[in-house]
């Protein structure tokens, strides 16, 4: 099993990795049905708040977080990438020097910015505004579009949860290219047709 770890902190955005984090595990249409589980990671295994309010208890801290044994991590943003959140930033260049993927939206974003990780990439954010008061030297690279894929990074604005997943989703290899092109038609254009290619793809509903 390949294990996919998400970032958790206090105020984190719920809506953001919704999507994602829930077609990760969902067996429904996926190639290789069962292939995933997602991990939760903190600095500490002290309870963290979402911004909804929701209540997390993390898997593990972040400083036993190997690359060498995750699929991906997964950054979502928070009020706390304001004042830094440093060490996930730095396990992110970890985890991009070792060929590993990175998914950042919304705040997330500028804390990679922040630490260089998006100088020489493709990229998106907010606005090109938001990542620009980091003082990064990436902005030539800033694509607007609601989610950019370069290489092992993903980048995405906040209100572009469904690009985001269906970004994470193709660079893990979840489904077959058809499967997810309905998956996106079902959840970023609502087409209730497109539910049939994943029903025909097997797995549980």
């Amino acid at each position: 099993m390949n294990v996919v770890h998400v970032a958790v902190y206090d105020t984190l955005a719920d809506w953001e990795v919704g999507h994602a984090i829930a077609h990760i595990r969902s067996e429904l249409g996926q190639r290789d049905p069962g292939r995933f589980d997602v991990k939760t990671v903190a600095e500490r295994l002290d309870p963290v708040t979402t911004v909804g309010g929701m209540r997390i208890l993390p898997d593990l801290v972040l400083d036993d977080l190997d690359p060498g044994g995750s699929a991906m991590l997964i950054l979502p943003g928070a009020y706390t990438w304001e004042n830094g959140n440093h060490a996930f930033a730095s396990k992110a260049h970890d985890f991009l020097a070792a060929g590993v993927p990175v998914a950042a939206i919304c705040g997330a974003t500028a804390g990679l910015a922040r630490a260089g990780l998006l100088d020489d990439r493709d990229h998106t954010s907010s606005a090109p505004e938001f990542l620009a008061a980091t003082g990064y030297a990436g902005a030539a690279r800033y694509r607007d579009a609601p989610a950019v894929t370069d290489g092992h990074l993903i980048t995405a604005s906040p209100t572009a949860p469904v690009e985001f997943a269906r970004e994470i989703l193709d660079l893990l290899g979840v489904y077959e290219p058809d499967v997810l092109d309905a998956w996106y038609r079902l959840y970023g254009d609502q087409d209730a047709g497109a539910f049939a290619v994943l029903a025909a793809a097997g797995g549980p509903r």
